[in-house]
Protein backbone atom coordinates (compact mmCIF):
# COMPACT_ATOMS: atom_id res chain seq x y z
CA UNK A 1 0.00 0.00 0.00
CA UNK A 2 1.12 3.50 -0.74
CA UNK A 3 1.84 5.86 2.25
CA UNK A 4 -0.65 8.64 2.14
CA UNK A 5 1.81 11.29 1.63
CA UNK A 6 2.73 9.88 -1.41
CA UNK A 7 -0.38 9.06 -2.94
CA UNK A 8 -1.33 11.49 -5.92
CA UNK A 9 -4.08 13.99 -4.55
CA UNK A 10 -8.02 12.77 -5.41
CA UNK A 11 -9.20 15.09 -8.61
CA UNK A 12 -10.80 18.25 -7.21
CA UNK A 13 -14.11 18.86 -8.73
CA UNK A 14 -12.43 22.22 -10.99
CA UNK A 15 -10.29 19.74 -12.72
CA UNK A 16 -13.20 17.30 -13.35
CA UNK A 17 -14.77 20.40 -15.55
CA UNK A 18 -13.76 20.74 -19.06
CA UNK A 19 -13.27 23.98 -20.96
CA UNK A 20 -16.92 23.96 -21.69
CA UNK A 21 -18.52 23.55 -18.08
CA UNK A 22 -16.04 26.29 -17.11
CA UNK A 23 -17.18 28.60 -19.33
CA UNK A 24 -20.73 27.90 -18.56
CA UNK A 25 -20.21 28.65 -14.97
CA UNK A 26 -18.21 31.58 -15.73
CA UNK A 27 -21.46 32.76 -17.38
CA UNK A 28 -24.17 31.57 -15.28
CA UNK A 29 -21.90 32.99 -12.34
CA UNK A 30 -22.11 36.94 -14.16
CA UNK A 31 -25.74 36.44 -15.16
CA UNK A 32 -27.97 33.75 -13.74
CA UNK A 33 -30.86 35.27 -15.31
CA UNK A 34 -29.42 34.05 -18.68
CA UNK A 35 -31.91 31.82 -21.05
CA UNK A 36 -30.93 28.59 -21.51
CA UNK A 37 -30.47 29.60 -25.56
CA UNK A 38 -27.99 32.26 -24.71
CA UNK A 39 -26.14 29.86 -22.88
CA UNK A 40 -26.00 27.09 -25.00
CA UNK A 41 -25.00 29.77 -28.27
CA UNK A 42 -22.24 31.26 -25.92
CA UNK A 43 -20.26 27.98 -25.37
CA UNK A 44 -21.12 26.82 -29.06
CA UNK A 45 -23.78 24.19 -27.57
CA UNK A 46 -27.42 23.13 -28.37
CA UNK A 47 -29.79 23.67 -25.81
CA UNK A 48 -30.08 19.68 -24.72
CA UNK A 49 -26.23 19.26 -24.36
CA UNK A 50 -26.12 22.66 -22.15
CA UNK A 51 -28.81 21.99 -20.18
CA UNK A 52 -27.37 18.36 -19.20
CA UNK A 53 -24.36 20.01 -18.58
CA UNK A 54 -25.67 22.28 -15.79
CA UNK A 55 -28.00 19.15 -14.43
CA UNK A 56 -24.87 17.05 -14.36
CA UNK A 57 -22.81 20.30 -11.82
CA UNK A 58 -26.12 20.74 -9.89
CA UNK A 59 -26.49 17.19 -9.15
CA UNK A 60 -22.64 16.95 -7.89
CA UNK A 61 -22.94 19.70 -6.28
CA UNK A 62 -21.32 22.56 -8.08
CA UNK A 63 -24.07 24.50 -8.70
CA UNK A 64 -25.80 25.22 -5.10
CA UNK A 65 -28.41 27.94 -6.40
CA UNK A 66 -29.18 31.15 -8.25
CA UNK A 67 -30.07 33.98 -6.78
CA UNK A 68 -31.07 37.89 -7.52
CA UNK A 69 -28.00 39.77 -5.84
CA UNK A 70 -29.79 43.48 -4.25
CA UNK A 71 -27.96 46.34 -3.24
CA UNK A 72 -28.36 46.73 0.51
CA UNK A 73 -27.90 50.39 0.46
CA UNK A 74 -30.53 50.92 -1.84
CA UNK A 75 -32.80 48.89 0.68
CA UNK A 76 -31.54 51.02 3.67
CA UNK A 77 -28.93 48.66 4.69
CA UNK A 78 -25.96 50.30 4.43
CA UNK A 79 -23.73 48.69 7.34
CA UNK A 80 -21.59 45.94 7.47
CA UNK A 81 -19.75 45.04 10.10
CA UNK A 82 -17.40 42.09 10.39
CA UNK A 83 -17.72 40.60 14.22
CA UNK A 84 -14.79 38.59 15.49
CA UNK A 85 -15.65 36.10 17.96
CA UNK A 86 -13.51 34.45 20.15
CA UNK A 87 -15.28 31.78 22.71
CA UNK A 88 -14.57 30.01 25.88
CA UNK A 89 -16.77 27.24 24.78
CA UNK A 90 -15.63 24.53 21.94
CA UNK A 91 -18.08 22.07 23.18
CA UNK A 92 -20.10 19.99 20.73
CA UNK A 93 -23.13 21.27 22.51
CA UNK A 94 -22.12 24.77 22.73
CA UNK A 95 -21.12 24.73 18.49
CA UNK A 96 -24.89 23.52 17.86
CA UNK A 97 -26.39 26.35 20.24
CA UNK A 98 -24.41 28.94 18.31
CA UNK A 99 -24.94 27.79 14.76
CA UNK A 100 -28.76 27.79 15.57
CA UNK A 101 -28.71 31.24 16.72
CA UNK A 102 -26.95 32.56 13.91
CA UNK A 103 -29.55 30.63 11.35
CA UNK A 104 -32.22 32.55 13.19
CA UNK A 105 -30.84 36.10 13.11
CA UNK A 106 -31.21 37.50 9.43
CA UNK A 107 -28.86 40.25 10.02
CA UNK A 108 -25.92 38.01 10.06
CA UNK A 109 -25.44 37.34 6.13
CA UNK A 110 -21.95 35.56 6.84
CA UNK A 111 -20.73 33.21 9.46
CA UNK A 112 -17.35 32.05 9.22
CA UNK A 113 -15.44 29.28 11.89
CA UNK A 114 -11.66 30.02 11.72
CA UNK A 115 -8.60 28.80 12.81
CA UNK A 116 -6.21 30.77 14.97
CA UNK A 117 -6.77 33.94 18.04
CA UNK A 118 -10.67 34.40 16.57
CA UNK A 119 -12.90 31.64 16.60
CA UNK A 120 -15.96 32.75 14.40
CA UNK A 121 -15.88 35.55 11.84
CA UNK A 122 -19.34 37.46 11.00
CA UNK A 123 -21.08 39.87 8.44
CA UNK A 124 -23.64 41.83 9.91
CA UNK A 125 -25.36 44.23 7.65
CA UNK A 126 -28.02 46.21 9.42
CA UNK A 127 -29.58 49.90 8.24
CA UNK A 128 -27.60 51.82 11.15
CA UNK A 129 -25.88 52.14 14.37
CA UNK A 130 -28.80 51.96 16.65
CA UNK A 131 -30.07 48.73 14.60
CA UNK A 132 -26.30 47.41 15.18
CA UNK A 133 -26.95 47.36 18.88
CA UNK A 134 -29.74 46.13 18.79
CA UNK A 135 -28.44 43.12 17.12
CA UNK A 136 -25.45 42.89 19.20
CA UNK A 137 -27.31 43.25 22.80
CA UNK A 138 -29.29 40.51 21.39
CA UNK A 139 -26.42 38.31 19.91
CA UNK A 140 -24.72 38.90 23.15
CA UNK A 141 -28.04 37.54 25.32
CA UNK A 142 -28.70 34.91 23.22
CA UNK A 143 -24.92 33.43 22.94
CA UNK A 144 -23.15 31.72 26.16
CA UNK A 145 -19.31 31.86 27.05
CA UNK A 146 -18.33 35.03 24.74
CA UNK A 147 -14.74 35.88 25.36
CA UNK A 148 -14.69 38.64 23.42
CA UNK A 149 -16.88 40.39 20.58
CA UNK A 150 -15.12 42.95 18.27
CA UNK A 151 -16.88 44.87 15.77
CA UNK A 152 -15.09 46.27 12.81
CA UNK A 153 -17.40 48.85 10.55
CA UNK A 154 -17.14 49.14 7.23
CA UNK A 155 -16.23 52.24 5.52
CA UNK A 156 -16.15 50.95 1.84
CA UNK A 157 -16.83 48.41 -0.18
CA UNK A 158 -13.40 48.01 -2.55
CA UNK A 159 -14.43 44.75 -4.03
CA UNK A 160 -17.03 42.58 -3.89
CA UNK A 161 -18.31 39.37 -5.99
CA UNK A 162 -19.77 36.09 -5.91
CA UNK A 163 -17.86 34.56 -8.66
CA UNK A 164 -15.32 31.86 -8.12
CA UNK A 165 -12.13 32.54 -10.23
CA UNK A 166 -12.76 29.53 -12.87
Amino acid sequence: MTPPHTREPALSKLNELDATDLAILRLIQADASLSLGDIAKEVGLTQTPCWKRIRRMEEAGIITGRVTLVNAEKLGLGISVFVAIETGDHSATWIESFAKTVAEMPEIVECWRLGGDVDYLLRVVVSDMTAYDVFYRKLTARVASLRKVTSRFAMECVKSTTALPL
